[in-house]
């Protein structure tokens, strides 16, 4: 069921917001550079390395503010890119190796009274292990991990749920289409969901997988082909970077598809006393939070009172709408669970909800990580599959 609404104010803020985070990116990565540098070098050669980290930084971060202003992606051939993310954040685990071992040699020689230029020469002639461990991980996380899908799998006890309407939904979000994953991803990516022991028996889509008006066609028909393989279908939403690509397209190549597409909706999936309702993304940023409770309450008021229901949202702050309602579960992505985590916590929540599971009162919600990313990079945060059993509360 489709029932599109739109508006392109919020753009300019969106923008305008990339770009302070990136010049703050820039400034803190020179700055945190430049300083960190004097540990790992001296004299001519230190002045020279500094020259060289400005010069690239500056040229790689240009290049990279310029398309996501543009185009709202990272742009180029996506192995020049991914060099660079790579070198960026192995730069900036090398500032952060040195300043840590900063920190501890002063301590250290504090306490055994070490001679300053005595602990600092000790610490430069170890120097070579900082950017090895530095590449190490810009290397794991650029090329291993960004790209090593994990499946997660969760129960979810609802109530109102007969034994006969239990049901396995799969969820995937932020695949981001374009340099860094194509539809033969998606293709391999739907194969081994379809194909999986737990035999789900739908699909659930929750935004920023059409993000490439050149490979949008094809990850179309890709998606609607995979239809049938799940017995109650494949349902989706519309993510902010479908509005960047143009959602009114995307949404009538959908209609071709055998695709459940819910904006600001509901159904009722067939042969099931259960409801799938879902909602478009709010793209009004001066007045996101009234967008988003309307968007909500229209998708949700169309399910009928007291029945059992599953929420589809891009952005998690509709965990909170959903819970109101007593919506048994609902999905979200947007997040991509923060890319960083440590210990399976996100490394920079800036979200009120980040990544994993949320519950409120009977209501579960789940931040996925995402599937793919316009930042080809990953650390303690990899891509995944989620897997939610809904079974009746009692059982």
């Amino acid at each position: 069921m489709l029932d599109y609404e739109h508006t392109n104010r919020g753009k300019g803020e969106e923008g305008n917001m990339v770009l302070l985070i990136v010049f703050a990116a820039l400034s803190t990565l020179i700055a945190g550079t430049l300083f960190s540098l004097r540990y790992l070098a001296a004299g001519r050669f230190l002045r020279r390395l500094r020259i060289a980290t400005v010069a690239f930084d500056v040229l790689a971060l240009g290049w990279f503010v310029v398309s996501a202003m543009r185009f709202h992606r990272i742009g180029g051939p996506s192995a020049v890119a991914r060099a660079i993310v790579i070198v960026f954040v192995a730069q900036l685990f090398l500032m952060a190796f040195l300043l840590i071992a900063a920190l501890v040699r002063g301590a250290w020689r504090h306490m055994m009274a070490v001679p300053a230029d005595a602990g600092r020469r000790r610490m430069l002639a170890r120097c070579a292990v900082y950017p090895a461990l530095a590449a190490g991980v810009g290397l794991y996380g650029g090329l291993v991990e960004s790209k090593a899908t994990v499946d997660r799998f969760f129960t979810i006890p609802v109530d109102g749920l007969a034994a006969e309407d239990a049901v396995m939904i799969a969820q995937i979000s932020d695949v981001h289409l374009g340099n860094f994953f194509s539809p033969a991803d998606l293709e391999t990516l739907l194969t081994r969901i379809a194909g999986h022991d737990k035999k789900p028996d739908l699909l659930a889509v929750t935004g920023d997988l059409f993000d490439d008006e050149e490979m949008n066609p094809e990850a179309v028909r890709v998606l609607g082909a995979h239809a049938s393989d799940f017995p109650d279908g494949i349902w989706y939403v519309l993510g902010n970077h479908e509005h960047f690509r143009g959602a009114p397209k995307i949404l009538s190549m959908l209609k071709a598809t055998q695709v459940h597409v819910l904006v600001n909706a509901a159904e009722r999936v067939a042969g099931r006393a259960l409801w799938i309702a879902g909602t478009d993304y709010p793209m009004d940023r001066p007045h996101f939070a009234q967008q988003k409770r309307a968007y909500a309450e229209k998708a949700l008021g169309a399910v009928p009172k007291g029945v059992p229901a599953v929420l589809l949202a891009h952005h998690p702050e509709f965990i909170d709408d959903a819970a109101k309602r007593n919506i048994a579960l609902t999905l979200t992505g947007h997040t991509h669970g923060s890319q960083f985590g440590l210990f399976g916590m996100p490394l920079f929540p800036v979200f009120k909800y980040t990544r994993g599971m949320v519950r409120i009162g009977g209501s579960y919600g789940y931040v996925h990580t995402g599937n793919g990313s316009w930042f080809p990079f990953r650390f303690g945060c990899p891509p995944e599959i989620a897997y939610f059993a809904l079974v009746p509360k009692d059982a």
